[in-house]
């Protein structure tokens, strides 16, 4: 192989091992009323392809702020973020809801459940969405029931699932589009204390499994250590950042 080429493979290689996701300089601001709050202040944080990152701080810290402008769920105003080399801002509305579809998986607080539909149709949206074949779609929602422990209640509705095997549906809906990235926010919030406990080292299970990158906002500190990786926020800002 001429040298050029080498080095351009290795470039790649050492890419896609860390810098993964890079938020520089990012500020957010929102209106209440005549109040300007600013939710995030110049925060500056790179997370590594495959870690697994807690994000933990009091209400009002800037932790879901922070993780929606991750998933392109918000726009910032001011710094960049790039994740796996796209810089969000510059992509386009269809660009970002390929990203959105596509590159990041998302596990929210009160999880989002299409109410009319059964667990089974629940997790095969996203793969509608993207297209997937009726064979690919069988294939890989059977898996994804296999790997949270829900084959026998794929035929449940989400009024007659309890919160736990609610949020395990979430997770591989989340899952199903094979992402690069799981964002979940507060993904134990609406779970007694002994079924969070059990959903989140489910979800870290699952992403160290499948080597995804996984980030999660709470307020629970024993959570956050659960993370190899924790930041701690407080008024908008990034106050600590430690690893195991």
């Amino acid at each position: 192989m001429p040298q050029e080429s080498t080095n351009t493979v290795m470039k790649t290689k050492r890419k896609t091992k860390k810098n993964f996701i890079n938020v520089i300089d990012v500020s957010k601001r929102y209106s209440l009323g005549e109040v300007l709050v600013k939710a995030l202040d110049n925060v500056t944080v790179s997370i590594n392809r495959g870690e697994i990152v807690s994000i933990v701080g009091p209400s009002g810290s800037g932790k879901t702020t922070l993780l929606n402008l991750i998933g392109a769920l918000d726009y910032i105003d001011s710094g960049t973020i790039t994740v796996d080399g796209q810089e969000l801002s510059k992509l386009s509305d269809k660009e970002l809801s390929f990203v959105r579809r596509e590159t990041i998986g998302y596990v929210f607080q009160n999880f989002n459940l299409l109410e009319e539909l059964n667990a089974e149709k629940n997790i095969e949206m996203p793969l509608i969405l993207s297209k997937k074949s009726k064979e690919e779609r069988k294939k890989r929602v059977e898996e994804l029931l296999n790997s949270v422990g829900l084959l026998e209640r794929r035929n449940h509705k989400p009024d007659q699932l309890s919160g736990g095997e609610q949020q395990r549906v979430a997770i591989a809906r989340a899952l199903a589009n094979n992402p690069e990235i799981i964002l979940a926010d507060e993904p134990t919030g609406n779970l007694d204390s002994s079924t969070g406990k059990r959903i989140l080292n489910l979800l870290i299970d699952l992403s160290k499994e499948h080597k995804k990158t996984l980030v999660f906002v709470t307020h629970d500190n024993e959570q956050a250590i659960l993370a190899q990786r924790q930041l701690v926020m407080n008024d908008g800002t990034i106050i600590k950042d430690f690893s195991k």
